[in-house]
């Protein structure tokens, strides 16, 4: 085999390798990706709450809905101003913020934040703590409970 044709073959074998993991999607930096964890709402009950995360534009993204508080009356979308506090084992909080809640139009429909998004250390582990939303006068505050499942995440 001659040298030129090795090299184009080696050269060409490494451009295929490259452009496959440029094309590959992006992997969620979160793990784990979904979570449980028992909530507190005051007024509104007790009960279960999802939580979920992941990696958006470079930002820590957790999204967080629950039976527990449901619509009285039509609230449109982006209108909810939210904010998320998670908690880390040294101590630190991260702060999530958003106002990106879908439209919430049914009457008993479960609630859901929307994407929040904040800064967090990399690679420190955070459980859910607490939530609060805001729309006008009505306020929903819902703090964890329990311990969160499968436990925390990791960006």
């Amino acid at each position: 085999m001659k040298i030129g044709t090795l090299v184009s073959g080696v050269a060409g074998t490494a451009a295929v390798a490259v452009s496959a993991l440029v094309m590959a999607p992006p992997a969620s930096a979160a793990a784990p990706t979904t979570a449980t964890v028992q909530v507190d709402c005051g007024d509104w009950g007790t009960g279960r709450a999802t939580v979920t995360a992941e990696q958006r534009g470079g930002a820590p993204a957790v999204t967080f809905s629950t039976p527990v508080v449901w619509a009285h009356h039509s609230i449109p979308a982006d209108s909810i101003s939210t904010t998320a506090t998670l908690s880390a084992a040294h101590g630190r909080t991260a702060t999530l913020t958003g106002k990106a809640n879908p439209a919430w139009t049914l009457l008993g429909q479960p609630f859901d934040s929307g994407v929040l998004t904040g800064t967090v250390t990399p690679g420190e582990a955070y459980r859910f703590t607490s939530i609060t939303s805001t729309f006008g006068s009505l306020t929903i505050h819902c703090t964890a409970v329990s311990a969160q499942t499968p436990g925390p995440f990791v960006f």
